[in-house]
């Protein structure tokens, strides 16, 4: 008899299969313009943000803001006064990783905006970047942990084509990297005892991967509720290698896959084995650094799709939280990403009550994704055959098989677009004689179809998509009675 070696089993908590996130800067969530925002404005905000459906509330950095080589707006390299800085700039005379930035309150607050948060169902996510701005107490009392020129000075971070001169990245092989490793992992045990348990990690891809396989195990050997979100846009061997090392979800190229073929592909690779096994996508429609040009035109049903693609095809999905409601989508020039006027250098000041909002839409899509079992999944996704390339087609089915939904998008955000859909009877389990009921749980409509073809008509000023729960057993054409 031959004995394979054992292999340790990790069984997660629900929220890392099935999570729906929202990014809020907290300086910006004061209620008055040009006032800085602190962690109490954003606690005003929990029933907002929960009301919406959202269950992950994530913050980036909240630490002291390097003032030495601070970048103004727009990122510019020379600033003026009363500007902010960036959040990723980590570190001042304040503190560092441990700390938070006085103008938004204390640990105090923290703790009492935690409380708050479950109170709503909501739980807290901070951003981890471990790097820091030149004046970050680490950077004078571990000089070690850094790589110094002949002149004296650290190579900033780089990411092609970004340039960010405000940041010093760490040298995790330095000589003295043992005490480097024990602190940073200590920065992770500091904000787990403040009541954290979801990490949204920067860059993670360009940190010693040895030294992510230790802090997290460690991490959850004592904490295993902890969920750490890789934010790697990077060559997929490399996201999937982070998921083999414990990272829990990963950001994903969603936000570059926006034709038909494009999204067919790519979805089915993260709905089939191997990588379904242990690669968990959370996929953005938009983040800070990221607004895709397909969004530049500030198109409502643009806006639309692009939420109800990420909210169907993933279990887990999340948005950068008012710039997507308010429909966000100036950029800074002419094909770029980075948005003009941007969060991650400037106040801003939100009109949530804006009559063209996106909130109600986004809390009944977040509604629907809550109330059936087959969205909150990444198996069971089965795309459908549909003859028009602006139309998108797909069914995800419950492990039991109970619940089955079929959702089919307009990619088309300017022009209604019909065709016909295929879908075989025996997929749903009816007979193909057999009729169903089609119920549209996004628009409210109703369909009674029966056989192996079926009319789509999708008018993106209505509705950009419909989201069909598939209800079995009618008895006839005329009989709306259902039973499941």
């Amino acid at each position: 008899t031959t004995l394979a070696p054992g292999f340790p089993l990790v069984a997660d908590r629900l929220r890392a299969r099935f999570s729906t996130w929202y990014e809020l800067f907290p300086r910006s969530a004061s209620p008055e313009p040009g006032r800085h925002g602190t962690l109490r404005d954003v606690e005003a905000q929990l029933p907002r943000i929960a009301k919406m459906g959202f269950d992950v509330l994530y913050f980036p950095p909240i630490h002291p803001i390097g003032r030495e080589q601070r970048k103004g707006r727009n990122n510019a390299l020379v600033t003026e006064p009363g500007d902010v800085g960036s959040p990723w700039a980590i570190g001042a005379e304040e503190g560092g990783h441990k700390d938070i930035l006085p103008a938004l309150g204390t640990h105090e607050d923290f703790r009492h905006l935690v409380q708050a948060a479950r109170a709503q169902g909501l739980e807290l996510a901070l951003d981890i970047a471990y790097q820091c701005a030149p004046d970050h107490p680490y950077v004078r009392q571990h000089p070690a942990w850094f790589k110094w020129r002949p002149d004296g000075t650290v190579q900033y971070a780089e990411n092609p084509p970004k340039k960010y001169q405000d940041i010093y990245p760490f040298n995790f092989e330095s000589e003295d990297w043992p005490a480097m490793w024990a602190e940073l992992k200590s920065v992770l045990d500091h904000w787990i005892a403040q009541g954290v348990a979801v990490f949204r990690v920067d860059n993670p891809h360009t940190k010693a991967f040895p030294f992510w396989e230790w802090a997290i195990t460690e991490v959850k050997r004592q904490h295993p509720e902890v969920i750490f979100l890789a934010e790697a846009f990077t060559r997929p061997k490399v996201m999937h290698r982070l998921a083999k090392l414990g990272f829990t979800q990963s950001y994903t190229y969603f936000t570059w896959r926006n034709d038909k073929d494009e999204l067919t592909a790519y979805f089915t690779e993260l709905s089939t084995a191997p990588g379904l096994d242990y690669f968990r996508p959370n996929v953005w429609p938009n983040t800070p650094d990221i607004l895709h040009e397909s969004l530049h035109s500030g198109s409502d049903a643009q806006f639309r799709l692009r939420l109800v693609l990420a909210a169907t095809l993933s279990a887990s999905y999340g948005i950068y939280g008012p710039a997507y409601e308010l429909k966000e989508h100036l950029p800074r020039s002419p094909g770029s990403e980075e948005y003009l006027d941007s969060e991650k250098y400037q106040l801003r000041h939100w009109d949530l009550a804006r009559p063209d909002s996106l909130e109600s839409f986004i809390a009944h899509v977040n509604a629907i994704r809550h109330a059936h079992p087959a969205l909150q999944r990444n198996d069971g996704l089965k795309f459908l055959a549909i003859d028009n390339d602006q139309l998108l087609a797909y069914m995800k089915t419950s492990p039991d098989g109970q619940d089955i939904v079929v959702t089919v998008v307009n990619l088309d955000p300017w022009a209604t677009q019909t065709g016909w859909l295929a879908l075989d009877p025996a997929l749903i389990g009816v007979e193909d004689e057999q009729w169903f009921l089609m119920d549209d749980r996004l628009g409210g409509q109703r369909f009674r179809w029966r056989g192996h073809h079926h009319y789509i008509q999708l008018d993106p000023r209505q509705a950009p998509a419909h989201v069909m729960q598939v209800r079995r057993r009618v008895r006839s054409e005329r009989d709306f009675d259902y039973f499941q």
